[in-house]
């Protein structure tokens, strides 16, 4: 085992990266961003080890960090302070039952974001991760009592949501924007990859999630190699947390469950961000997931 701060450090995000998207994409409602927070995340870490000595907890320190970069994010989405210790310190009987653990881990990202910040916070990291009371409060900086009337606070409110009609997800893109997916993804299902290439902005960004990141139209259209050169996928137009996607199905497992998704960006008819969760395959939990066009399986 190494002694390296830094190569201790990479391994310990290597195993908390599942945990930390799980929480991050809850706290944002996205996937993708959630994906960008950790990466964020991480990259505050690495600057602040050489200056932060022996971690007593680092799987704490490093959640409390990518706490407050969520709660960062968040105040830059919605332009103004975030009221994150809004809740009052009376308590709501909520009594703890076996099922909340599984009711919050199946919540959708959407719903999480229905709760207040510090709300949101104490239910998936208590609920949906497994954290203590005590390491809720480090982490998000709120005393011991303010994060327990925010768990039951939160537990009462998803339990409230439970009982709703189901909502129907209506995928939200412009006419122009589902014509320029499904073109993209038509692409992928036919092998035209020079169509596919032409659409990139000469400063696209690439993130092939957990393995690398590549920015600029010269150094994205390698990417495609790899999957002009496959025959295993499968693809399908969609939206994933309201955002256009390429869903693809691997045809050695199954062409009815999604294997991962691809999130693209656009700025008129070109795509000027790609994040590929291949290497990612966590971030399908709790997913908000819409095909525009057949899935494979029914084609």
């Amino acid at each position: 085992m190494t002694d390296d701060p830094r190569d201790q450090f990479e391994g310990l995000v290597g195993e908390l990266r599942p945990k930390l998207h799980r929480y991050c994409a809850r706290m944002t409602g996205s996937a993708v961003d959630g994906e960008d927070i950790v990466q964020d995340a991480v990259i505050k870490a690495l600057a602040a080890l050489p200056n932060v000595g022996v971690i007593d907890k680092p799987e704490g320190w490093l959640f409390r960090i990518a706490h407050n970069t969520a709660l960062d994010f968040l105040r830059r989405r919605a332009r103004g302070p975030m009221m994150q210790h809004d809740e009052a310190l009376d308590m709501i009987a909520a009594p703890d039952s076996p099922d909340q653990d599984y009711e919050a881990a199946t919540m959708s990202l959407r719903t999480f974001m229905r709760l207040p910040a510090l709300q949101r916070s104490a239910v998936i990291l208590k609920d949906v991760l497994g954290h203590s009371l005590e390491e809720v409060a480090s982490i998000t900086g709120a005393s011991e009592a303010a994060a327990k009337s925010a768990l039951q606070r939160g537990r009462f409110r998803l339990r409230e949501f439970a009982k709703e009609p189901a909502e129907v997800s209506l995928p939200m893109l412009s006419e122009g924007m589902r014509v320029r997916l499904i073109t993209y993804v038509e692409g992928f299902k036919i092998g035209d990859f020079d169509t596919v290439r032409a659409m990139l902005a000469d400063d696209v960004k690439l993130d092939l999630v957990a393995k690398l990141r590549k920015q600029g139209k010269s150094e994205v259209r390698e990417y495609y190699a790899a999957y002009a050169a496959a025959k295993r996928w499968a693809y399908a137009a969609g939206v994933v947390d309201g955002r256009p996607a390429m869903l693809v199905y691997d045809r050695e497992v199954s062409l009815e469950a999604l294997a991962y998704f691809v999130a693209l960006d656009f700025d008129g008819d070109r795509v000027v961000s790609i994040h590929d969760f291949l290497y990612a395959r966590y971030a399908m939990d709790g997913i908000d997931l819409s095909p525009l066009n057949p899935t494979p399986r029914s084609q």
